[in-house]
């Protein structure tokens, strides 16, 4: 057996992390441990685990995050009004398999966006594909993108997300152009993908800020009926950071 076209050929199959270990088990004279079944068990889940990795490392690459954020530093200061029990059940993700939304409100700098992605993350670790997006910035690409002719391939690969945050939703009111492409956007994902909305705007205020009410009717029913709503408290953390430093 030719060892040298053994690790070329998994390597043009692709299988590159099982060619690196199965050379240094071969540098090292690591092969006599083993029983057949069992280095063959080795390589296989050595190859499995980095290419699971390496998607991981795509998927929250692909997400466009803002800032590194993880469930396990999440902040559950009482003032905060944010109940542990009920955000680590939303950690575990079966928001998602249940295809439910999530609407986080609060003043600015209280954590909302944080938990959004640190929710993203665990998303992007659970291997769902995850996409953050400041909401304006998006209509205001998916505005261009009807001008280019892109626009309904860019709902179909917004449809395709598994996880869609829209973070700063709300903070201008929408015009017709926007109205119709929230409609298009939550419309297609309900029932069939989660969305988090992010907004510093009660839930409450929200009808008046999309305007036109039949359309906001119908937007907010689709929303707000299939989500979890955490309402944040208490002083920014923004601040607070400032004022420890």
């Amino acid at each position: 057996m030719n060892n040298n076209q053994t690790i070329e050929k998994l390597k043009q199959m692709r299988l590159g992390a099982m060619a690196t270990l199965h050379l240094q088990h071969l540098k090292d004279n690591g092969l006599e441990s083993f029983t057949i079944d069992e280095y063959l068990a080795l390589l296989t889940d050595h190859e499995w685990e980095h290419r699971k990795d390496r998607k991981i490392t795509r998927l929250i690459k692909q997400a466009n995050f803002r800032q590194p954020a993880s469930l396990a530093d999440v902040n559950y200061a009482q003032s905060r009004n944010l109940d542990k029990n009920m955000f680590a059940r939303l950690g575990t993700l079966n928001f998602i398999k249940r295809k439910e939304n999530i609407i986080l409100t609060g003043a600015s700098g209280v954590g909302k966006s944080y938990l959004a992605q640190a929710l993203g993350h665990q998303a992007c670790l659970m291997e769902y594909r995850t996409i953050y997006t400041n909401t304006a910035r998006l209509f205001k690409r998916l505005k261009l993108s009807r001008m280019d002719g892109t626009y309904l391939k860019e709902l179909k690969k917004l449809l395709k997300t598994d996880l869609l945050i829209l973070d700063d939703f709300g903070l201008q009111s929408f015009d017709n152009h926007d109205r119709e492409t929230l409609m298009d956007i939550i419309d297609d994902r309900y029932n069939n993908k989660s969305t988090i909305l992010s907004s510093q705007i009660p839930v409450s205020a929200w009808y008046d800020i999309i305007g036109e009410g039949t359309i906001a009717d119908a937007i907010l029913d689709r929303i707000v009926n299939s989500s979890h709503r955490i309402d944040l408290k208490g002083e920014s953390m923004r601040k607070g950071a400032l004022k420890n430093e």
